[in-house]
């Protein structure tokens, strides 16, 4: 069970390991009465989402930043790839030895640190000149979100009952709507009126904010077991990625059968294999694969990885979309995104009590249904689709979001122990991160691929070096045709604009396909929940899934889930 050190300052009691129906075993086993949670849950709910939002602010505004690093620094479509996802491969990579890492020493110390890491890079983030350097700085922002992000959940976690866990858990999610609001709107402000590396300047006064509010309200927990650590697993889970990820985004620049692409889908793939061999042997890992076999666990895992692996290789298209091929502002393309925003804030707090209502499998294939139907729509945009049009579907998508979120974020956090909830929390983060740098490089490079193919036959009687930088990427063939006499350049551009547009369209079709599969997955082996279980919100008491697996078939624990497997 988790443990809350004392320390805290004058006023603010420390808060107990909550709640009744964690502790109801303990109790008809005839135990001390569970003691009474945290008095000021929900204003550190509050400091926390605030530090969560650090880090949606981060990633939204950063997409709607690619388009300036295209004009500012000259960066390549494979450079944009590569900025996004240094910060995704670090971030993911960590996620899971830094939840661990916070169970053992303090989750508030950990959350604290990674506000610190965050907010010095941001600021050195504001003098980069190069694309190199900007990646170099996002990695480091992926340390500090490493430790950011699960550090906020697992506290959550513990200093919840059971009964109100999952509301705490949709509030949280709902955060990551606000968010996505404040990141395009206050960025593209920002790169209206400022340099592009004010962008980053956005990030300092919220890491202040996390600071002080967490250091008033969110009290110390940590995990009372104190096992061994595993940085092997957390090396080796990097450079999985990292090889994966360099094959996928590289593919389209240098070519797929090119050896250096090759070599980084190898070393992807032994590396991966080393990492399960590793885990399983090690006696303490970072990661207990043995976790999977909870149906519930790991189908709300892959529901995870799926949604975002389509998310993020969405936005990271229609940011370019809306600034190069309809040449809107960037203000104009931040404003654009709200209603997916707003409307994923207003869903995810009701997205828990529909699950309450309707179960969990219901819920989020509804939700994955709704953002399909949304993402196929986008599908077919053209260069002068209204944008009542376009609002109506990120509508649709924010909607489907919400409900769909929360009950799979809820699913991975109840399935583990209530001592692993920095590590369940960081295995829920790790879910975003590795399905969001993967959407960004696959769905990235299927872009990347359909336009140079649809730009090609265009590029006849271009100077050579003319003819590669276009190929580049949008942003980059406008800054070619720029310079062009008007009548040429002006044919380049329609045809970059039309190519971009073709690749966008195959790129939304791939991600709606990705969302259809989910809802395919989790029809089939999501397990039935009992609408009263999910919302009673119950964790699972002190076995892990491995063991609750084996008494699968005895008769569930007060308040526990009632799993009913499909037949």
């Amino acid at each position: 069970m988790g443990r809350f050190d004392g320390g805290m300052p004058d006023g603010i009691q420390d808060a107990p390991t909550p709640g009744p129906a964690d502790a109801a075993g303990a109790a008809d086993a005839g135990g001390a009465a569970p003691p009474e949670p945290y008095a000021r849950r929900w204003w550190a709910l509050t400091a926390l989402s605030m530090s969560l939002i650090i880090i949606v602010v981060a990633v939204s505004s950063m997409n709607v930043t690619l388009p300036s690093l295209v004009r500012e620094l000259d960066a390549s479509s494979t450079e944009l790839q590569w900025i996004v996802d240094a910060y995704a491969m670090v971030f993911g990579g960590l996620l899971l030895f830094f939840g661990a890492l916070g169970d053992r020493y303090g989750r508030k110390g950990a959350l604290q640190i990674g506000l610190v890491i965050f907010g010095l890079a941001s600021l050195v983030a504001t003098t980069t000149d190069s694309p190199a350097q900007l990646i170099g700085i996002r990695a480091t922002m992926g340390v500090g979100a490493a430790l950011i992000m699960p550090a906020t959940l697992s506290i959550i976690i513990a200093i919840f009952p059971s009964d109100e866990r999952p509301r705490a858990i949709a509030v949280w999610v709902g955060f990551v709507g606000a968010g996505t609001s404040i990141g395009p709107v206050v960025g593209g402000y920002l790169l209206e009126h400022f340099w592009w590396g004010s962008v980053f300047f956005l990030n300092v006064p919220l890491v202040a904010i996390g600071l002080v509010g967490s250091a008033l309200l969110v009290p110390r927990s940590r995990d009372d077991e104190h096992r061994g650590l595993d940085p092997v697993g957390g090396v080796l889970s990097i450079a999985c990625l990292g090889g994966l990820l360099f094959g996928i985004i590289e593919g389209p620049e240098l070519g797929w059968t090119d050896p250096r692409v090759i070599a980084g889908f190898a070393v992807g793939l032994v590396v991966g294999l080393a990492f399960v061999v590793w885990e399983r042997r090690h006696p303490q890992p970072m990661l207990v694969l043995d976790w999977f076999r909870e149906p519930r666990f790991t189908v709300s895992a892959l529901v995870i990885t799926l949604i975002f692996f389509a998310l993020f290789g969405f936005l990271f298209s229609m940011t370019q979309y809306l600034q190069f091929a309809r040449d809107w502002s960037p203000l104009a393309a931040g404003a654009a995104m709200l209603p997916m925003a707003f409307t994923l804030a207003i869903a995810s707090p009701r997205g828990a009590r529909v699950a309450a209502r309707h179960g969990p499998r219901t819920t989020i294939i509804v939700g994955v249904l709704l953002a399909m139907v949304a993402l196929a729509a986008l599908s077919r945009l053209t260069l002068s689709t209204p944008y009542l049009a376009i609002a109506a579907c990120l509508v649709l998508l924010g909607a489907g979001m919400g409900l769909a979120s929360p009950s799979a974020t809820t699913g991975i956090t109840t399935s583990l122990p209530l001592g692993k909830a920095g590590v369940g929390s960081a295995i829920n983060d790790t879910t975003r991160e590795v399905g969001g740098a993967l959407g960004i490089a696959v769905l990235g490079s299927m872009l990347q691929t359909s336009y140079r193919a649809s730009l090609d036959p265009h590029l006849a009687g271009l100077p050579a070096e003319a003819a590669s930088t276009a190929q580049e990427g949008i942003g980059s063939a406008l800054q070619v045709a720029a310079r062009l006499p008007a009548s040429a350049g002006s044919g380049l551009a329609d045809a970059a604009r039309d190519a971009f547009v073709h690749g966008m369209n195959f790129t939304l079709t791939g991600a709606a396909i990705v969302f259809g599969i989910t809802a395919l997955l989790v029809r089939r082996f999501h397990p039935a929940i009992t609408p009263s279980a999910e919302g009673a919100g119950a964790h699972a008491p002190a076995p892990s899934p491995a063991a609750a697996s084996s008494s699968a078939v005895a008769a569930p624990s007060a308040g526990a889930p009632v799993l009913r497997p499909r037949r």
